[in-house]
């Protein structure tokens, strides 16, 4: 049994079956998306393997990670051999991808253009199918001393309270701001509400001497800035 087992390699194993171990005799690199979503759903169904089924998941979203990972738990439900605990386990793996590209884009300690700023929120926002408000607290070297979500809205509108903002501000010890949010619509055009709030925002900042920097209108692939358009 010994001898076939050590003959028995790796190239010889049929792809929807082993992906635990060709990652462990392998490495996680040489595994394909659909190799590792099977590892996180464990089984597949009667008629499909792991693998087979996650290739299937896979190209409802044309294969792009990010589109699945906007999947709901009921929409991944919708395939057969998917149940709550699967749909969960596929969810949570890939928000903590999520929070590690964040984490790792977080590095950049000090904002010198509106693209800083545009890497600092779109993880956090840029993908999401409702609106969320967020500030960068700066200091005088445009450090970011802190992040924070301030409100979280639906689809269309935020509601903003001034005051928690610039409580934030002076507790941070911050002396400017660069104001982030969402819109799931996908349109970069800023809305008569966004550009009154941020002159709201920008007003009490003054008498705070807290500079606003910038408003950043996000979504996946762009953002409209307040400041490059000279509209601040």
């Amino acid at each position: 049994m010994s001898e076939f087992n050590s003959s028995f390699s790796i190239k010889e194993w049929n792809e929807n079956d082993r992906p635990r171990e060709k990652l462990i005799a392998k490495g996680k690199n040489t595994l394909s998306d659909a190799e590792l979503i099977a590892i996180l759903i464990g089984s597949g169904n009667r008629n499909e393997s792991a693998v087979a089924l996650s290739k299937r998941i896979l190209a409802s979203v044309d294969h792009q990670i990010n589109d699945l990972g906007k999947l709901s738990i009921k929409q991944l439900m919708n395939f057969k051999g998917i149940g709550e605990a699967k749909a969960i386990a596929i969810v949570a793996g890939l928000e903590l991808g999520r929070r590690r590209s964040s984490e790792d884009i977080s590095k950049v300690s000090r904002i010198t253009s509106s693209k800083d700023a545009f890497n600092l929120f779109r993880p956090l926002i840029g993908d999401l199918e409702h609106e969320e408000f967020w500030i960068l607290f700066l200091n005088n070297a445009n450090k970011v001393i802190q992040k924070k979500q301030i409100s979280v809205g639906g689809k269309t509108a935020t509601l903003v309270d001034v005051r928690i903002i610039f409580r934030s501000a002076l507790e941070y010890g911050a002396t400017g701001i660069i104001i982030g949010h969402n819109h799931p619509s996908g349109t970069l055009r800023p809305s008569t509400s966004d550009k009154d709030l941020t002159q709201k925002i920008k007003q009490a900042g003054s008498s705070l001497d807290i500079k606003v920097l910038d408003h950043l209108i996000i979504i996946e692939k762009g953002y409209f800035s307040f400041a490059d358009e000279s509209i601040l």
